[in-house]
């Protein structure tokens, strides 16, 4: 197991996250003069994304995330992201949550199985923190706290080897490996099986470094080569035209990891009760994507147009339904396997003693904090920060 996976992981899972919200927000914002008080506008959803993405990349936070660690339990994770979606005015019920997440790790899970090499992955982490530059470039505070974790990750991934990048992608397949969630858009496009493992491609690019395949060398004991014979590979393969960009700024390559809905080409995106026409505007990317159809309809087709309600009584937040309706929404919830909805965090036995008080010192908001016992869940640590946030 790496301890050089978590910062990657959360970085990634809330990449996909604001990707999801922003869309979904997105689609249901209303010009501020003609919107009710009970309706999104597009104010209401730059203060979602900005209050999401502030507490996402909290200077604190970040460096108690990037210290060599383990990995946490997987409802610990899971609990860290339902505080990080209500950090703002939105507010999901369980079933919504549930969905979101189910929908963050399937997205992750599949570009890690894409990857063509295993320091790809540290692209993919910058094509989701490009697209965050993107949705805060207005507000130059949180534009900062996101370029320091920038240089952070370049300071801390990029001096190490192919072989501790294999133990990372190790470590995140390990992590996902008994996720086998299934997601109509991935059933529909036959790049999931119906038991919810991915149908890898036999085609496209190959790794950065490395020859297309079909040609097998011959050398004798002083190095010269003898002899050469071809085979039949049964794929069609190309060669990356260059290398992506591990800089702060630069062109990725890569398109694994960017934003779904950011494309130069209109995306035909069936609706609940019409059909409507998505189409958005980017710069083009000349490297090839072998399944960027399937990557672009994950999410467009199953978020297009659902309805947004705001919940009676006095709680003053939004709430935002990933579902078409609220009855199948309430479905959802009850039909739902209980070991796979995240409520309580997993306690994990542990020796950490000190901890908290550690992390209280940090922020100095954890004032209500109690000394951490000798057994404690090592999720916790971030809990705790996102409590004090």
């Amino acid at each position: 197991m790496s301890a050089r996976t978590l910062p990657l992981l959360f970085l990634n899972l809330g990449g996909e996250m604001l990707y999801i919200l922003d869309q979904r927000l997105r689609a249901q914002s209303i010009p501020g003069e003609k919107a009710r008080k009970d309706e999104w506008t597009d104010v209401d959803r730059k203060r979602v994304m900005n209050d999401i993405i502030t507490t996402m990349f909290n200077k604190k936070f970040m460096e108690e995330l990037l210290k060599p660690q383990e990995l946490y339990s997987k409802k610990a994770l899971r609990t860290v992201y339902d505080r990080l979606a209500h950090a703002s005015i939105m507010r999901l019920n369980q079933a919504s949550m549930d969905k979101l997440y189910d929908l963050m790790t399937m997205a992750f899970k599949y570009q890690v199985l894409l990857c063509p090499r295993p320091k790809d992955i540290l692209l993919v982490t910058f094509n989701h923190l490009d697209a965050i530059r993107d949705f805060v470039h207005d507000s130059p505070g949180i534009l900062n706290q996101v370029d320091e974790t920038f240089r952070q990750l370049i300071e801390v991934y990029g001096c190490l080897s192919a072989g501790e990048f294999q133990l990372i992608r190790q470590t995140l397949l390990i992590f996902f490996q008994d996720m086998h969630i299934r997601v109509s858009i991935f059933l529909k496009d036959k790049v999931q099986n119906s038991n919810g493992r991915f149908v890898l491609p036999t085609s496209g690019p190959v790794p950065w470094g490395t020859e297309v395949p079909g040609l097998i060398r011959m050398f004798n004991r002083n190095g010269d080569e003898v002899k050469r014979t071809e085979f039949t590979t049964g794929g069609n393969y190309v060669i990356p035209q260059k290398e992506g960009s591990f800089d702060l700024y630069g062109d990725r390559v890569l398109k694994l990891g960017t934003n779904m809905y950011s494309v130069s080409r209109p995306v035909e995106t069936q609706m609940s009760g019409s059909a409507k026409s998505l189409a958005s505007s980017t710069k083009e990317n000349i490297a090839p994507n072998p399944l960027a159809k399937e990557e672009l309809n994950f999410l467009a087709r199953l978020l297009g147009g659902l309805e947004t309600k705001k919940p009676g009584g006095s709680d003053t937040g939004f709430r935002l339904n990933l579902f078409t309706t609220d009855e199948e929404e309430e479905q959802a919830a009850l039909t739902r396997p209980e070991e796979l909805s995240y409520k309580v965090v997993n306690i994990e036995a542990t020796q950490e003693p000190g901890r908290r008080e550690e992390l209280a010192g940090i922020l100095g908001e954890l004032e209500a904090a109690e000394p951490c016992p000798e057994s404690c869940d090592k999720g916790e640590d971030l809990l705790a920060l996102m409590d004090g946030l």
